[in-house]
């Protein structure tokens, strides 16, 4: 089914005060509350590939390194001011991560990143990727793993309400595997309002709903195209199924009613990739 021609102007910048900024650039001075099991304002990553990735991203602030003798000795540090690692055998690390740990002997206490503005991305002309939107996701390993597969198949960009959505936190950083240091997220206060501003600057807005008649794999997919997925369990608020051009279903057999939000967005995320032959 291909999308139906766009009838709608072109939505210009903002007049905020602040040009839309490039993917590095600096971010605005606002705070955003943190979550997560470090220090005052900050969480723990751990594992080589959530370590690389915060050490790597210059937007981070990481403010403590451990690691063991065997991990400090592997560690290549980028060219940019960051701690001193604090080595300490691996039982030690095990006692601060927690038991359940897979820190492969690394782990890094960071501050959560600031959340991009919509203005980041809105007018991206020729977009490598699509946008995913998370319609009040709550559970953190949810979101990391959307993350982790955002990262994979090179969608642009997570939005995400401000009310009932899951902070970064340790858990997600975890579940992410390095993702939130890749992908960026952007949260919104309003996300019917975002919707519109989104389909003004033409994207289309496809909306995953099992009760839908309309397969997600028989979809033309448009240049500028954004996956909306609703929360665990309850779906897209109606509001926002509402602010969709589209709204389609995953093929399934009938030995399970429906998938969790994760593997949703994989297989959506996936087919799109996919549909850029790749």
């Amino acid at each position: 089914m291909a999308p139906k021609k766009h009838q709608r102007p072109s939505l210009p910048p903002k007049a905020s005060g602040h040009p839309p900024r490039g993917y590095n650039d600096a971010r605005p001075p606002h705070k955003k509350p943190a979550g997560g099991t470090g220090g005052a304002g900050g969480h723990w990553v751990y594992g080589w590939h959530a370590v690389n990735a915060a050490l790597a991203n210059p937007e981070r602030v990481v403010t403590r390194i451990i690691a063991s003798p065997t991990a400090a000795e592997k560690l290549e540090m980028p060219a940019r001011k960051l701690p001193n690692p604090h080595i300490m055998e691996p039982r030690e690390l095990d006692r601060i991560l927690g038991n359940e740990a897979v820190h492969q002997g690394i782990a890094a206490e960071v501050k959560p990143l600031e959340p991009y503005r919509i203005e980041d991305i809105l007018n991206i002309k020729d977009p490598k990727g699509p946008l995913v939107i998370l319609d009040q996701v709550s559970d953190p390993h949810n979101v990391g793993a959307i993350m982790r597969t955002a990262a994979a198949y090179d969608a642009i960009a997570v939005i995400y309400p401000k009310d009932h959505s899951a902070p970064e936190t340790a858990t997600m950083a975890k579940a992410a595997s390095g993702a939130l240091d890749i992908v960026k997220r952007i949260q919104v206060t309003n996300l019917a309002t975002t919707m519109r501003e989104l389909k003004d600057a033409g994207w289309w807005i496809i909306g995953l709903e099992g009760e839908s008649k309309t397969l997600f794999s028989d979809l033309k997919f448009a240049a500028k195209t954004v996956v909306v997925l609703g929360a665990e369990g309850k779906g897209m608020r109606r509001l926002t199924a509402d602010c969709c051009d589209e709204r389609a279903r995953l093929p399934m057999g009938n030995g399970m009613e429906s998938l969790n939000v994760s593997n949703a967005a994989a297989i959506a995320l996936y087919q799109l990739y996919i549909s850029k032959g790749r």
